[in-house]
């Protein structure tokens, strides 16, 4: 696309935050306007409601969501995931991962743009208080550039001030997907005495949102976030993204009253770069890294066509080989094969979810104890058993030998599956001798509460044989 473009291609050499000198270059884009930002404000709102008001939403009494790291137990669409179910997990991990892997072969980076946390905080939340107090790209430029004053004082005092207590909602919320809503709010409402390290993780929270969203900024997408650096491998010509048409734009020239014009549709105007989040310029090509597709150069776009009575779509979602061939957007073998393990992955994680146990037991004999002949004729082994409980419903269990026929004693108190927890016992099998034909076998063992079957565990039983 070099030889179209108006200036060599040497974008791609350097990213467009840093200069010759290795400095950071700080982004000043302007308030963007138009219709697919309006579509983007709606979007936004949505998710920032979901996101803040998430932690309190719950089924059968449990969050929605919560993935208590230190604790080992995550909570999906109420249910208990326990390390016992980690295999899951990992398959909905990479049911997401083949997800994003195809939407951006589809799509590009509309999720960057559109649906990514950083984003979403950067753009519809810190980036409209700087516009709110600071002004436009050119008052915020006037501004860092004026000398010191009450005016600058005051609005960056305000600005990093409401930056701060953003920052610090944004971390209780996450901390609240951490360890749920009510322990985060006896942090609260407790003395800071008694919980000195939460308290200390907020902090440490707090500070590296609002270093983020106040310094570091578009360098997350363009040096932090691997997704970024893969969308060069993930997509093609055929992938949908924000593209210029430089065959109707090219030649670039500046728009002369009562000129005939000759040249391509753009104007030269530099709108399009002065919306950019991250400072690149669209006409430059396709695929540039720092490009996270939000669409504000399109709108910025679409504005400039409108007063020079030209068509929109100069800018536009389409894929470069649409731009270069003239052809509609078509399903590619790569698409139909990402779209086909998307399914296949989704339906197996449906599967095993709609399957899994609310409880779990895991028994085993215990080490170096050999079988014992009983009074009554019979052959018992010794047991550990560990249960449990994915509910939040307390329950007693009882134990019953399913195949083959027998009694089990469980040893010292009765076994109570505590809410969201486990129970450890032991208890003895014991199996009629002529029921037992070799050294080694496998026994059924029921954990019921009342009379409702939980789950069956299948263990080894040792006896004298015949």
């Amino acid at each position: 696309m070099s030889n179209i473009l108006s200036e060599p291609e040497t974008f791609r050499d350097h990213i467009s935050t840093v200069d010759k000198d290795g400095k950071r270059v700080w982004v000043y884009p302007k308030k963007p306007s138009g219709k697919l930002y309006q579509y983007r404000k709606y979007v936004s709102y949505l998710l920032l409601t979901m996101l803040f008001t998430g932690p309190f939403w719950k089924v059968n009494g449990l969050p929605v969501l919560m993935l208590n790291f230190p604790a080992r137990k995550f909570i999906l669409f109420g249910q208990i995931f326990w390390p016992q179910d980690f295999f899951i997990l990992l398959l909905g991990f990479m049911a997401f991962v083949v997800f994003i892997i195809l939407f951006t072969v589809v799509y590009g980076r509309v999720f960057c743009g559109w649906i990514c946390p950083q984003t979403i905080f950067m753009e519809m939340v810190f980036r409209r208080i700087e516009y709110w107090i600071e002004g436009d790209a050119p008052q915020q430029k006037a501004l860092d550039r004026a000398p010191m004053s009450f005016e600058k004082v005051w609005k960056k005092t305000a600005k990093h001030t409401l930056f701060v207590l953003v920052s610090f909602v944004i971390a209780h919320t996450f901390l609240a997907y951490i360890i749920g809503v009510e322990d985060l709010w006896q942090i609260v409402t407790d003395s800071p005495a008694n919980h000195m390290g939460d308290l200390v993780s907020l902090i440490m929270f707090t500070g590296v949102f609002y270093f983020i969203f106040s310094r570091f900024r578009e360098q997350v997408c363009t040096i932090v976030c691997p997704y970024g650096r893969l969308q060069g491998v993930m997509q093609d010509k055929q992938t949908i993204t924000v593209a210029y048409d430089y065959q109707r734009g090219e030649p670039r020239s500046k728009l002369r009253k009562n000129q005939i014009r000759t040249e391509g549709d753009c104007i030269d105007c530099h709108q399009c770069v002065q919306v950019c989040p991250t400072g690149i310029d669209i006409r430059d090509g396709a695929q540039q890294m720092e490009c996270i597709n939000c669409t504000a150069c399109i709108d910025a776009c679409n504005n400039i066509m409108d007063l020079i009575n030209k068509p929109h779509g100069l800018i536009r979602m389409t894929s470069e080989e649409s731009i270069e061939e003239k052809k509609p957007w078509k399903l590619t073998p790569r698409v139909k094969l990402y779209t086909t393990i998307l399914v296949l992955l989704m339906s197996a994680f449906g599967t095993l979810l709609a399957t899994r146990s609310n409880v779990d037991a895991t028994i085993l004999r215990t080490p170096g104890m050999l079988y014992q002949n009983t009074e009554s004729g019979g052959v018992s082994n010794l047991y550990n058993i560990t249960v449990i409980n994915k509910t939040d419903i307390q329950m007693p269990i009882t134990l019953k030998l399913i195949s083959p026929k027998g009694t089990i004693k469980v040893i010292r108190n009765e076994l109570v599956l505590p809410k969201q927890g486990l129970v450890e016992g032991v208890f003895f099998a014991e199996i009629p001798k002529n029921s037992l034909e070799l050294a080694s076998s496998e026994i059924t063992i029921g954990v019921y509460s009342g009379n409702q079957l939980l789950t069956t565990e299948t263990t080894k039983f040792l006896g004298p044989g015949h």
